[in-house]
């Protein structure tokens, strides 16, 4: 089955298709370049810069995938002048997948993101699908983070998966595709958004991320002992705290506005080790608390050298096996949305709905609801990781 997945939630637009679990193209256009002056994202320059850039980055998806003669007007088998739909001709789940052509179905992410940037995901993939005729699948950004190992690795259910990135860090309990626990998450900052927040204190380079880690390779991991934020009693995060203790200690050093590159080298180091030590600790305490065997680790942040280290070292003895995807696969990518996305439809009737959810703490328990080329497919800035139908996972 063959997806075309499209990447709009934050400040990459990506684009990508993928045959089951086999990625025929990934392509990714950074704007870290447009927002690095402001040391964050701009959610009203993220949105312009997607619309300029989106057509050209699902082309280069296609000529990737398929060859430089491929276009985008080529995804289908109808002649040109069937393209049309009528209101009675929308995709129903019921209805076989013609997999002749070249594409299956367009996936897009539906939420969490930005609203702005969302929403020209969502406008170029329906009208693709549109005239395509083609199923128009809505995908959870932080479901697709937790599903994207199996572009890589077979036969890794069930996992708890940690998801770090710069807008969410979250714990999640996976049993199957579809059916899920949400453990916890951050109540402020994610572990991501701190690395860039540190990264603009000392005035290095965006994203702070990899700019944070470069240079705490140089530093003290033991300079500076910072708080960890565990949380005693709850499986969520929170790093606000950690983040305002490394203001203190920048702002009490009088050394501003000029920092000397071993002072912010130990302060990268420390803050980094925090950051790990936390993700570590609570990631592994909830694998012996609930009994798994496997975890995932996915999102930014789980591209950081340092964090992979620290699992290995602390798993390996308990007999854990922490699995990674590939460092492309961790970042904001178009391949893992079109993965999902390709699941979604596998999975039968009810996976292959959009889900209309209700306000939840937790598990969502979604209701089903048809969805095809309709224009019903609304995004959701804040829309929560749910069971697909009745495949609620309760707890253990």
């Amino acid at each position: 089955m063959k997806v075309l997945g499209i990447e709009t939630s934050c400040d990459e637009t990506a684009a990508a298709v993928v045959d089951g679990d086999r990625i025929l193209s990934n392509v990714v256009s950074s704007q870290a370049d447009l927002h690095g002056a402001y040391f964050g994202v701009v959610p009203e320059l993220a949105s312009r810069s997607h619309m300029e850039r989106v057509a050209a980055v699902m082309e280069r998806a296609m000529r990737a995938a398929y060859g430089p003669g491929a276009r985008l007007s080529d995804v289908s088998n109808l002649p040109r002048s069937e393209n049309s739909m009528r209101r009675s001709d929308v995709w129903d789940a019921r209805r076989p997948v013609a997999r002749s052509g070249r594409l299956d179905a367009v996936a897009f992410t539906q939420g969490p993101g930005l609203a702005g940037a969302l929403l020209v995901g969502k406008v170029a993939a329906q009208s693709l699908a549109l005239a395509a005729r083609l199923p128009c699948i809505g995908v959870n950004h932080v479901e697709a983070h937790a599903l994207a190992i199996g572009l890589a690795c077979r036969h890794v259910f069930p996992y708890l998966a940690l998801i770090a990135s710069g807008g969410h860090t979250d714990l999640i309990r996976v049993e199957s595709p579809g059916r899920y626990r949400v453990l916890g998450r951050t109540r402020d900052d994610a572990a991501g958004e701190v690395f860039d927040k540190v990264a603009k204190l000392l005035r290095l380079a965006y994203p702070g991320g990899p700019a944070v880690e470069s240079l705490a390779r140089e530093g003290d991991r033991e300079a500076v002992r910072f708080p960890r934020p565990l949380l005693p009693g709850a499986w969520d995060f929170s790093f606000s705290g950690l983040k305002t203790a490394v203001l203190y200690h920048v702002r009490d050093s009088g050394l501003k506005p000029q920092y000397p590159r071993r002072f912010a080298a130990d302060v990268c180091a420390s803050f980094q080790e925090a950051v790990v030590d936390t993700l570590v600790k609570k990631t592994l305490a909830a694998a012996r608390r609930f009994r798994m065997r496997r975890v995932v680790v996915g999102g930014g942040v789980a591209a950081n050298r340092r964090l992979r280290a620290r699992f290995a070292e602390e798993a390996e003895p308990e007999g854990l096996r922490v699995l990674f995807p590939p460092a492309e696969l961790c970042t904001d990518n178009a391949a893992m949305i079109a993965y999902a996305g390709a699941l979604r439809l596998r999975w039968g009737g009810r996976a292959a709905r959009r889900t209309k959810h209700r306000k939840c703490v937790g598990l969502a328990r979604p209701e089903p609801a048809p969805f095809g080329c309709s224009g019903r497919l609304a995004v959701d800035p804040s829309l929560p990781i749910a069971s697909w139908g009745n495949k609620s996972l309760t707890a253990a």
